[in-house]
C-alpha cells in the first residue's frame, strides 16, 4: 500500500465545505500543518472560538473523510479558536477538584461563576507532576510515584503527556498498540497494575514530534477523555518540561486536584522550579509539594554519603514559598537501572529503602490532595487567560 502524504490528506479535506457552506476547509485556509505517523493523521481546524460548538459537525466531517483514505486507521482532529474572531474573554472560573469516586458529577456550575471544567468520567483526582527544566528525573519519579499510591491501596492510572518524549513505554516495559473499543474510545495499556496512556504507544520511538500548539492540546485531550480509563481513584500525569502548551492545557480544561513540582537541589533546577511553581500558582492550581529528586548520593562500596548537586535546596525552596517539602529520593544505581529495564524499584524491590521514600511521598501528595478538596475556605477567583 502506498505511503499517505500530506498532500493527499489536503485533497481529501478539499471535500470538506467551509463555514455555512462557502468554500472548503483547505482554500479557505483553516486547515493546519498535517502530521503523519504510523498510519494516523494529526490536524487542527481554524475556526471562530464562538462557534466552535456550532461547527463541531464540520470537525466531524473532516475527521471521517480522512479516516476514508486507505492506508489510514485513525485521525486525531481538533478544533482550533481564533481569537481575533472571538469576543473579548470571559472569565474562566476555577472548579473544585473533582470527585473521589465515578459517581460524582463533574462539570457543575459553581455559584456565580462559569461551568467547572470538564471532569474525566470515573477518575476522582488528577494530578500533574512537573518540572520547570528536563533532565531531573520527572518521568522516572512520575512511573515510582504512581505505582507508590497503587501500593498504598488506590486504584491508578498513569498518563504520558509529554508528547515530544514520551517515555512509558520503556519504564514500564510495555510495548504494542492500544486497542479501540466502542466509539472512539481507546483501551489503556497496563502494567504492574496501573493503567497508561502516551503518545510512545501510538508512533514509533524514533519518530521526531513536529507539533505546534493546536496539535498538543488536541492530542493531550484525547488521551485524557477518549480512554477508558475506568473506575480510579487518581489519574498521575506525567508532564513535560517546562512551561508552554501541555502545561497551559492541562491547567485551562481539566480539573487538576493538584501538581507535585520535581527538582534536583543545585540553583540551576531551583531557578527552573520556580517557573513551575509560579505558572501553576497564577493559574490557581494547588501545588501538593515539591519532591527533591537526586538528592545525594550514598557510594555502595562504602556507605559514604556524597552531597554531588549539592544537598537541601528544595526543602528550602519549600519552606521559602510555603508549600509542602514531600521528600528526598537519593541518586542510586538501582534507580537508573529499573528504570533503564522498566522494573521500577517499588514494585521490582517493594520492601527495599528506595521503594519506602516513595511510597512515604505517595501518602504525603494523597493527603495533600484530600485536604485540599476538603478546603472549603479556599476562594474562587475568576481567572482571564490571556
Amino acid at each position: 500500500m502506498p505511503e499517505v502524504t500530506r498532500d493527499v490528506v489536503l485533497d481529501k479535506l478539499r471535500t470538506v465545505r467551509g463555514p455555512d457552506m462557502e468554500g472548503n476547509i483547505v482554500e479557505l485556509g483553516l486547515v493546519s500543518d498535517v502530521f503523519i505517523s504510523d498510519g494516523k493523521a494529526y490536524f487542527s481546524i481554524t475556526v471562530p472560538a464562538d462557534r466552535a460548538k456550532e461547527l463541531e459537525p464540520m470537525r466531524a466531517a473532516a475527521e471521517r473523510v480522512v479516516r476514508e483514505i486507505p492506508g489510514i486507521s485513525a485521525a486525531m482532529v481538533a478544533l482550533t479558536a481564533d481569537r481575533k474572531a472571538a469576543p473579548a474573554a470571559a472569565p474562566v472560573q476555577r472548579p473544585q477538584p473533582a470527585g473521589a469516586h465515578a459517581g460524582h458529577a463533574h462539570g457543575q456550575r459553581p455559584a456565580g461563576g462559569a461551568p467547572a471544567k470538564a471532569g474525566i468520567p470515573g477518575v476522582g483526582a488528577i494530578i500533574a507532576v512537573a518540572s520547570g527544566k528536563g533532565g531531573v528525573g520527572k518521568s522516572t519519579t512520575s512511573v515510582n510515584l504512581a505505582l507508590a499510591l497503587k501500593a498504598n491501596g488506590l486504584k491508578v492510572g498513569l498518563l504520558d503527556a509529554d508528547i515530544y518524549g514520551p517515555s512509558m513505554p520503556r519504564l514500564l516495559k510495555i510495548s504494542g498498540r492500544p486497542q479501540q473499543i466502542e466509539g472512539r474510545m481507546i483501551r489503556p495499556m497496563e502494567n504492574y497494575g496501573l493503567k497508561v496512556m502516551s503518545m510512545g504507544f501510538l508512533v514509533d520511538e524514533e519518530v521526531a514530534m513536529i507539533w505546534r500548539g493546536p496539535m498538543i492540546q488536541s492530542a493531550l485531550l484525547q488521551m485524557l477523555r477518549e480512554v477508558a480509563w475506568g473506575d480510579l481513584d487518581v489519574l498521575v500525569v506525567d508532564m513535560p518540561p517546562g512551561t508552554g502548551d501541555a502545561q497551559l492545557t492541562m491547567a485551562q480544561q481539566v480539573p487538576l486536584a493538584g501538581a507535585v513540582i520535581v527538582s534536583t537541589p543545585q540553583d540551576l533546577a531551583l531557578i527552573d522550579a520556580r517557573k513551575g511553581l509560579a505558572m501553576f500558582r497564577k493559574v490557581e492550581v494547588p501545588v501538593l509539594g515539591i519532591i527533591e529528586n537526586m538528592s545525594y548520593f550514598v557510594a555502595p562500596d562504602t556507605g559514604k554519603r556524597y552531597d554531588i548537586f549539592g544537598h537541601g535546596g528544595a526543602r528550602k525552596e519549600a519552606e521559602r514559598i510555603g508549600v509542602p517539602f514531600l521528600g528526598e529520593v537519593p541518586l542510586t544505581m538501582g534507580i537508573r537501572e529499573t528504570s533503564d529495564a522498566g522494573t521500577p524499584l517499588v514494585v521490582s524491590d517493594a520492601d527495599g529503602e528506595i521503594a519506602r521514600i516513595y511510597r512515604d511521598i505517595a501518602t504525603k501528595v494523597w493527603a495533600e490532595v484530600l485536604a485540599a478538596r476538603d478546603d472549603k475556605s479556599r476562594a474562587m477567583p475568576s481567572i482571564v487567560f490571556e
